[in-house]
Order: C-alpha cells, then structure tokens, then sequence
C-alpha cells in the first residue's frame, strides 16, 4: 500500500513499505547533518574546553587531558579546532552553507589559507566536483592550483616538525614515514633536519604535524640526541636500528622505555644529551 503525503509546500512524499513519513525524512536529515558535522562538533568542544580550562581539575596541560580523556594527541585535537574555525569561516558565505565540508580532512588543506583565499578555494573546489561536497584530494589539489597561480607564501615555518611524503621523488626514497623539523623555508620547498642528515623537500612533500610551540620544542631536542648518536664512528648495527625507529615515530614524548634505551646509548658511547 502507498500513502501520498501532501505537505505544507505543496511537495508530495510517498509512503509506503520501505518508504518514510516526512516526520521520519526530517529526523533523518537532521541526524545525517549531525554525523556530517560530528568533527565540526567536536573542535568546538575542544576549544571551549581549552578557552575556559575545564580540564585544570585534573590535568596541568590541556594536551594531556585529550590525550588521557580522549585518546587524541596534541596534533589530533589542533587539527579538529583549526578545522571548527574553518568551517565557521566557510559558514559566513550563504552561497555555500549547504555544501559545507563533511570530515575534517577535507579542511586541512584551508588552514594555513587566509579567509579569502579559504572561501575561494572551498567554492572551486564543490565546483570541481559539479556542485558536490568534494573530497580532501580534490580540495588539495586547488589548493596547489591557487599557490601556483598567486604565488602564496610558503606555508611553513623554521622549527615546524612535519612527515615526509615522498610520493614520486626519487630522492626521498626510503623516508616514508620520517619526522623532520624544519631548519629552512624557500618559496616553495623546506630545508629539513632528520635523525640522519638534511634534505631540500618540496611543499608538497611535506605533511605538517601541526604541533603545538611546546611539542615542537621536545621534538627539537630529541632530534640534536639523535644526530649526536648518528654522528659517532663505529657504532653498533644495533644503533642504527633503533635510531631508524626513534625517526619514524613523530609522538612528542618519549615512553620510560623509550627515553632508557636512549640514555643507555648515550651513556654507552659517552654522548651528552
């Protein structure tokens, strides 16, 4: 059996087996809308949680309650309330208010765009996809298109720390996965430190972190101990291997295991750290 429905806009839905009621479709998109923007939610939390302090009851740092209470590292919960702030930008142009994004990675690549620039790049890029919600692939390569064309500055800084993607670049063969920091900015490509030597990469090679000041810092550091092991003559095999898997986890801090095994190396072979 199928019911017609006539509703108050003169719009007919059909019902039936299978079929919704409009009291049903209306809870529906009203819970689509909601897991759509479930990320949007959710840096928004986390910045009134971080704007008022709520998590000093129990934790000194607001990056160890996220890390404690929701499992996200500092560079997770950075990357949730840069992508609210983005969305509330993208939220001022009526044109696109509902074809707003839908997962925060595909806002990552706005977040170092200015306001302007974030808008246009969101509208080329639903216009890339003929007036869909385009993906955070589609919404990248605007993003190089646009930093091509106007020549944006480079969207890095000395003492970021950011993971390597080699992609198709012979040259960074094998440092899939490397965390490096930063030692200089060009126009378009990085000058980078890792555990084992320094590097001219490409922006597009680069995948920032987005860590806070005070991670970037401890990343530093730990980076000059592991140079220093890098650079004695004659060390074990054994070295190596470790100092490669110290190079490939980008955590800003070190478990007790973790910084032991560290010491005994520098102990080991009398490097101060």
């Amino acid at each position: 059996m199928v019911t017609v429905l006539e509703q108050s806009t003169g719009a007919v839905l059909l019902t039936g087996s299978g079929e919704l009621t409009i009291s049903e479709q209306e809870e529906r998109d009203y819970l689509e809308k909601l897991v759509e923007r479930a990320f949007y939610s959710a840096g928004k939390a986390l910045q009134t949680l971080r704007d008022k302090k709520l998590y000093r009851s129990t934790h000194k740092s607001f990056e160890s309650y996220c890390l404690d209470r929701f499992n996200y590292n500092s560079s997770r919960s950075y990357q949730l309330m840069d992508a609210a702030d983005v969305v509330d930008n993208l939220k001022k142009v009526p044109q696109i208010v509902e074809l707003l994004p839908t997962a925060e990675g595909q806002v990552r690549p706005l977040v170092k765009l200015d306001f302007d620039t974030r808008r246009e790049a969101w509208k080329m890029a639903v216009e890339e996809v003929n007036g869909k919600v385009p993906s955070g692939r589609v919404v990248k390569d605007i993003v190089n298109r646009i930093r091509e064309r106007t020549k944006l500055p480079n969207p890095h800084r000395v003492g970021e720390v950011c993971m390597i993607l080699p992609k198709d670049n012979p040259d960074l063969r094998g440092k899939s996965g490397f965390w490096c920091v930063i030692v200089g900015v060009g126009d378009f490509s990085c000058t980078v430190e890792t555990w084992d030597g320094e590097y001219t990469v490409k922006i597009e090679h680069l995948k920032s972190l987005e860590y806070t000041d005070t991670d970037c810092q401890f990343m530093q550091k730990l980076l000059a101990r592991l140079r220093r092991l890098y650079q004695v003559a004659n060390r074990d095999a054994a070295t190596d291997w470790l100092l490669l898997g110290f190079g490939k986890q980008p955590q800003a801090w070190l478990t007790l295991v973790q910084e032991s095994l560290l010491v005994t190396l520098e102990q080991t072979y009398g490097v101060v750290p």
